[in-house]
């Protein structure tokens, strides 16, 4: 009897990094789970042991936890219905594959793989589908103890009856209809001992009570498979929501050939987890209006899997950057501070010390004009180091014969203040200005390429408070030695 209480899992397979399409179906099934009050399980499934990849499960492990998505039960979390590494079930899958064999709900097959590539290719010469021919099916249950005892290769193959038509209902798609006459006689056990993904998934699912299996697309045409298994064993069948694939702009199925899938290249290039989190839930998702900004915990109590469509979903860099920028706004100042140092440390400014006052004036400056963090040290490098060349196309435009004069009037009336204050550098500005019967834009724009290099940017009134007085004056003589010569 399946629980009434919602249970759900996320079943990757430790080959590599999270992919994208991975991190939406884990997130879906969190959500689903935080917005129910039910259960949510890290599955891993190794048993494909010529893909494994050492180290790949702490990898996905991190990057869940980076997300934010916390699994209930799992690996580091083992709960009743354990293991939760599949490689460490194998007595289980075996105790119920002699129940299938037993009933001749599957059989050992004994085919080598050049007869089996031979057959492919004479079905698909005939321009018939390529299945297994059943070959196997007929042999006796001597002659198969007899060629296993002689340690003659096998697999145990799921034997589909013909004629026959597997229906399930899909939250997402509906009624879904498939032909046992297309269902080829699955592998359920491999040659080497070890269960395919179908048997395995059938059987733990199963075990571990699970309610509802959301999970890809890609997986919709194997669900007849396991549908016949579950009436094999005489198991009750969970409910299944199948997600809409993840498309490139062309439309073409996301991969690595057309750009990064994986959740760490995204995190290496500067993105926030908020901001992935949030674009991956509205790949195929939407809450039925226009609201495009979420939190994690917007995202669990807006979340319905009715909700999620079943066209593709395209993967829109842009989306993504411009959820970037909206997520880092709203982070407050000290958060961006602490994310600039970890940049600072790994950038060729770790020597230089900076205190957070300083560090959190730069943010302020900086905030409504960058979408990542690293921006910021890209973007403006004059809050780091003074610069050391000037922007050809800037002094063009803005330095003129009389800008070395300006300047050096504006410097010497800095000399005399203070400064505590960004208004104390507007005032003694205005009073140059005043006094030379120029405007401001005059001083204001040579005075931006003297302290900055380049001829955009923050204000400049918030640049100079910043470096401060001192750091002005000697950037404004720099520029007067090393610009005003050859005007």
């Amino acid at each position: 009897m399946i629980c009434e209480t919602p249970r759900v899992r996320f079943a990757p397979s430790p080959t590599g990094y999270l992919h994208v399409g991975g991190l939406r179906t884990a997130l879906y099934n969190y959500l689903f789970a935080k917005k129910t009050g039910g259960t949510f399980l890290l599955r891993i499934e190794d048993t494909d042991r010529k893909r494994y990849v050492e180290g790949a499960i702490e990898s996905l492990i991190n990057s869940l936890k980076w997300c934010g998505i916390d699994y209930n039960e799992g690996p580091g979390k083992e709960g009743n219905v354990g293991p939760y590494l599949q490689s460490e079930r194998l007595d289980i899958y075996k105790h119920h594959s002699l129940h299938l064999l037993e009933q001749g709900s599957a059989y050992y097959c004994f085919c080598t793989s050049e007869r089996i590539n031979i057959l492919r290719e004479q079905q698909e010469a005939a321009g018939t589908q390529p299945k297994y021919d059943k070959h196997c099916l007929t042999l006796s249950k001597k002659e198969a103890a007899d060629r296993i005892s002689n340690g003659e290769n096998h697999v145990l193959r799921l034997n589909i009856p013909a004629g026959n038509k597997v229906v399930f209902d899909d939250i997402i798609r509906g009624k879904v209809e498939f032909s046992t006459d297309t269902i080829d006689d699955q592998i359920l056990i491999k040659s080497d001992g070890y269960p395919t993904y179908h048997l395995a998934n059938v059987i733990d699912d199963h075990l571990m009570n699970i309610t509802h299996i959301i999970r890809g697309e890609e997986w919709l045409s194997s669900t007849p498979k396991h549908v016949l298994l579950y009436q094999s064993f005489g198991w009750e069948i969970p409910l299944f929501a199948h997600l809409p694939l993840l498309l490139n702009a062309d439309r073409s199925k996301l991969s690595k050939r057309q750009g990064d899938v994986a959740v760490e290249d995204y995190r290496a290039k500067g993105f926030l987890k908020e901001a992935l989190v949030n674009f991956v839930a509205l790949l195929g998702w939407t809450a039925g209006d226009d609201k495009e900004y979420y939190s994690l915990e917007e995202l669990v109590e807006a979340f319905s899997l009715e909700r999620v469509n079943k066209a593709g979903a395209v993967f829109d860099l842009q989306k993504l950057s411009w959820l970037n920028a909206e997520h880092l706004r709203r982070n407050s100042t000290a958060d961006i501070t602490r994310m600039l140092k970890e940049e600072l440390a790994e950038s060729e400014y770790s020597s230089i010390l900076f205190t957070d006052e300083y560090l959190n004036l730069v943010v302020d400056a900086m905030r409504e004009r960058i979408s990542f963090v690293h921006e910021i040290l890209e973007n403006s490098k004059y809050f780091f180091t003074a610069p050391d060349d000037y922007d050809e196309a800037a002094i063009k435009k803005r330095w003129t014969t009389e800008s070395a004069m300006y300047l050096n009037k504006y410097a010497g009336e800095l000399e005399t203040l203070q400064c505590t204050s960004k208004e104390d550098y507007e005032h003694a500005l205005h009073k140059c200005t005043d006094e030379l019967g120029i405007k401001a834009a005059q001083i204001i724009h040579p005075l931006r390429v003297a302290v900055s290099g380049v001829g955009g940017g923050p204000g400049v009134y918030d640049i100079v408070f910043i470096i401060g007085k001192e750091e002005t004056l000697r950037r404004i003589r720099r520029s007067i030695e090393l610009i005003s010569p050859s005007r």
